[in-house]
């Protein structure tokens, strides 16, 4: 974890640590599998795989920004956005990320880039006309959170391995029509394409959830890290509900067109169903508003 003033999180650091050792050796599970199956594709796959992964990790700040149409702005050319950050990092004792914008209507944020001195914090036209000054400071510490805890690192990591999980389902797939011969044609039996493409669903299936478990903690664990460093979480608190109200009020495809980056968003890009379900990157907005009023009724006490 950065060194910051934002609140330490050993359940962050524990779970993201868990996330990292499983995926890991799912692939390397995935990997064997393959190379069993089919010995002459497996390392080609392979290497590709990781080539892909690497990528986004290298570029994943660069990603992010050409995905929402976003461009990195100036001091000149955003002073209150640039002065607020200014602020929150000083009072965090962490690095200043540089600063985006986003060209769309969605009212929303988000963090990206592989390391602090990478980082992007990123927000949209949109929640710039929704928020005032105060519910705006509580969505930037929240996303300062992400990069001082580097759960945007590992997020965009686990990411990864799901798009290589994809891509190997995909390449054994190819390598059941023919592209790939296996060590053995079993004789009858189970295609052995089969097995290779079952273990890479069970992969993918697994690698997706055990993100979305990640991306809701790591989601409390900012809004509660921002809360405290502002302290004014009942700003984040009716930040949050009008970015969620105002999703009803974007057009579908509009949702659809932003929903690959709903992981990193603070709100996802969905409207109209429930979030309380086993595939939500984010937890629901009542336990999000429930922890952000236990911490108001918290600093509201008189202290000793």
């Amino acid at each position: 974890m950065a060194r910051s003033r934002f609140i330490k999180d050993v359940g962050l650091t524990v779970r993201m640590t868990t996330v990292m050792f499983l995926l890991g050796a799912l692939f390397v599970a995935l990997v064997v599998t393959l190379m069993y199956t089919f010995s002459n594709l497996a390392f080609l796959i392979g290497i590709g795989g990781i080539a892909v992964a690497f990528y986004q990790w290298w570029a994943s700040d660069k990603v992010a920004m050409r995905a929402m149409r976003a461009r990195e702005v100036t001091p000149e050319e955003a002073p209150e956005l640039h002065g607020m950050i200014d602020r929150l990092c000083a009072l965090a004792d962490m690095p200043k990320p540089r600063v985006g914008i986003s060209d769309v209507d969605i009212p929303n944020a988000f963090a990206t880039g592989r390391s602090p001195n990478r980082a992007v914090v990123c927000v949209t036209t949109g929640i710039l006309g929704k928020l005032d000054a105060e519910e705006l400071e509580g969505v930037l510490a929240h996303e300062l959170s992400h990069v001082a805890h580097r759960d945007v690192l590992v997020m965009t990591i686990a990411s990864s391995a799901g798009i290589v999980a994809a891509m190997l389902t995909r390449s054994a797939q190819f390598g059941g029509l023919g592209l790939g011969r296996s060590r053995n044609n079993n004789n009858g039996g189970i295609p052995t394409y089969l097995v290779a493409l079952a273990v890479s669903l069970v992969v993918y299936a697994i690698s997706f959830f055990l993100t979305r478990l990640l991306s809701r903690y790591r989601e409390l664990c900012a809004d509660r890290s921002g809360a405290y460093l502002t302290q004014k979480p009942g700003a984040l608190a009716s930040a949050l509900q009008k970015i969620t109200g105002e999703m009803a009020t974007i057009p579908s495809r509009d949702l659809r067109a932003a929903s690959a980056m709903n992981a990193f968003f603070i709100a996802p890009a969905i409207s109209g169903v429930s979030l309380k379900t086993l595939t939500s990157t984010h937890p629901s907005l009542e336990q999000r508003l429930e922890q952000l009023a236990r911490i108001q009724a918290e600093l509201g006490r008189p202290t000793d």
